[in-house]
């Protein structure tokens, strides 16, 4: 290469801003068949009657989709990307949102609503507002090893599946955080075994303090095979952890992920058998059963958004309940009260979803990116600002 066309590369790199966020939409493996979708009537409508907008993290395709829909019968979908995002926890008292982004380094992102722009000249209209754009970040080693996020009383916790303890986030901070808590079964001499991934410690169940929430993990105790080996024992190994005794509360899970506390039970994606259900007397009561691997619970009010995604096939041995060899990637609203499925949206060339979370649509219209169209994208005007 002449140093002529060096230059000129170097002077075309990085001129989208989707670039200067992270990297290319075609680095992050995010394509035009990535962003299609088939949604039910009934889900659209749903997404209205609500007045939200769903947040989705699909895990593996590196982006976070936002779902919504103005008029009931037409659906809104826009994007953004980021590696790997696993937990998201929405502030709604401040209008915040927090995602935690697993490749190495990981990261918490701190997304905040547009308010305010600037005007210019080469833009016509009025860029759209109230869109999620990242404002701050903050970066860990890659042995956290982030999974879920949870906002309580204005704290926010995130749990190290690396080091099998829960930490408490300071964004104001640079300085990564020591383990807060811990299960027992991982307890060494009043500290936790931080060494490696032991338990898989993977969601947090919050409730108004870390000693009134619960904790699911797919083991109960440290042994010589660890979570990621092929032969690691899965197979109704799984449990929910106390936050107040750090002791096994519930058993016979397997691989459970997206604990979450509603109306005073602890609900869970029983990953491994598609199931979706809530603990009682120490067990699981199976109240959804889908053909797919189940991760990312999110309610509102009595309706549960739950996601159902496809079985990596390396982790085939992690699911040994779902006994189709393909599965269809999608978020399935369900009527709890009813016991009944309101509708569902589908991602033919959809992978694994992780997380959900909601905001109001009045407040939050939804991510910046709405297709991968140069043209689409310069319509918006990047040179919005915070608040």
């Amino acid at each position: 290469m002449t140093k002529e066309a060096l230059w000129s590369k170097q002077n075309a790199a990085l001129r989208h801003p989707s670039e200067i966020f992270g990297t290319s939409f075609e680095q992050a493996g995010i394509t035009a068949n990535t962003l299609k979708y088939k949604a039910s009537a009934s889900f659209t409508a749903l997404l209205h009657r609500l007045g939200i907008t769903l947040i989705v993290g699909r895990e593996y395709e590196n982006m976070l989709i936002a779902l919504s829909s103005s008029d009931g019968t037409k659906l809104r979908q826009s994007f953004f990307h980021l590696p790997h995002p696993s937990g998201i926890a929405v502030d709604h008292k401040n209008n915040s949102m927090y995602v935690a982004a697993t490749r190495n380094p990981n990261q918490i992102i701190e997304f905040r609503l547009t308010k305010n722009h600037l005007d210019r000249l080469k833009f016509s209209g009025k860029p759209e507002q109230n869109l999620l754009m990242p404002a701050r970040s903050k970066y860990y080693p890659g042995e956290y090893y982030f999974h879920d996020l949870a906002l309580s009383k204005n704290k926010l916790y995130a749990n190290s599946v690396g080091m099998n303890c829960i930490i408490e986030v300071d964004m104001d901070s640079p300085t990564p955080e020591k383990p807060l808590w811990w299960p027992t079964c991982v307890d060494k001499n009043g500290t936790p075994d931080t060494r490696a991934n032991y338990i898989q410690l993977n969601s947090i169940a919050i409730g108004e303090s870390l000693s009134k929430s619960y904790f699911s993990a797919s083991g109960a105790k440290i042994s010589a095979r660890r979570p990621g080996h092929a032969n690691y024992p899965v197979d109704k190994q799984g449990v929910i952890f106390s936050g107040k005794t750090g002791e096994v509360v519930a058993t016979g899970l397997t691989r459970p992920h997206s604990a979450r506390l509603h109306n005073g039970k602890v609900w869970v994606a029983n990953s491994g058998y598609g199931e979706v259900g809530y603990i009682e007397n120490g067990k699981l009561v199976p109240a959804f059963r889908f053909d797919g691997w189940t991760r990312g619970l999110c309610f509102v009010g009595n309706i549960l958004f739950a996601g159902v995604s496809r079985v990596l096939p390396r982790f085939r041995q992690y699911a040994p309940g779902i006994k189709s060899l393909k599965q269809t990637c999608a978020v399935v609203a369900i009527d709890t009260e009813k016991g009944n499925v309101i509708g569902e949206i589908q991602f033919p060339y959809g992978n694994q979803l992780f997380a959900m979370d909601y905001m109001l649509s009045a407040n939050c219209s939804g991510f910046p990116f709405i297709s991968l169209k140069d043209n689409d994208i310069d319509k918006k005007n990047f040179s919005i600002s915070l608040v």
